[in-house]
């Protein structure tokens, strides 16, 4: 099961398709990030590519 790269807490298979970066790097998790801070990563992440 993935994790979240901040504070380590196991993270949804789907959460992982649509929050991990392509390395597969997940920055933000509901645990440790509200829901704008993991929109904002979103928004880097598709800035990104």
């Amino acid at each position: 099961m993935p994790t979240c790269d901040h504070c380590n807490a196991h993270v949804s298979d789907k959460f992982a398709r649509v929050f991990a970066l392509e390395s597969g790097r997940i920055e933000a998790c509901p645990n440790c990030s509200t829901n704008a801070g993991i929109a904002e990563q979103a928004r880097v992440r598709d800035a990104a590519n």
